[in-house]
């Protein structure tokens, strides 16, 4: 791990000496997701390899409400790819229990990068409305709706 982890800081410092006007430091994992835990705000832009990227979204999603709330928007020159962070979860398929959220904060992501953000706006708050008025939530969250019921209440709310 110490030669991949000083392959991967050395490419990020040698990029960075030619962008001085961006401000780039370096921490180790664990003291990292302690500042995240105590200060987030003081980060702009993580820049992580694999591993210590999927421990530290997942260390992120637990502090705004779980992995079902997380999007994830993975963008290169002429792709994106836009998905829930936590992947396939097996132990609930099948289940009508998800939290859909994710996935659809993902989509929003790809509405907005797409030039669609009047369309992502109306969404985002169909959603604010579902969870703040309706007070429909998934188990995850607290609540007992179904991933069916969750989907249902925030298009009823499109509808209105």
């Amino acid at each position: 791990m110490k030669m991949g982890d000083g392959l991967f800081l050395k490419c990020v410092q040698d990029v960075a000496a030619g962008y001085p006007d961006i401000t780039q430091d370096d921490r180790i994992v664990d003291a990292a997701c302690m500042h995240l835990v105590m200060r987030p705000e003081q980060f702009d832009v993580l820049l992580l390899p694999n591993l210590y990227g999927d421990i530290v979204s997942d260390l992120c999603a637990g502090l705004v409400g779980g992995l079902g709330v997380v999007p994830a928007a993975n963008l290169g020159g002429e792709i994106g790819v836009f998905e829930a962070v936590h992947g396939s979860a097996p132990d609930i398929a099948g289940r009508n229990i998800a939290n859909p959220m994710a996935l659809l904060l993902s989509a929003l992501l790809m509405l907005r990068h797409i030039g669609e953000a009047p369309m992502a706006d109306r969404i985002m708050k169909a959603l604010g409305t579902v969870l703040a008025d309706d007070r429909v939530r998934t188990r995850d969250l607290g609540g007992t709706a179904s991933t069916t019921e969750f989907a249902d209440a925030i298009c009823r709310r499109l509808a209105a």
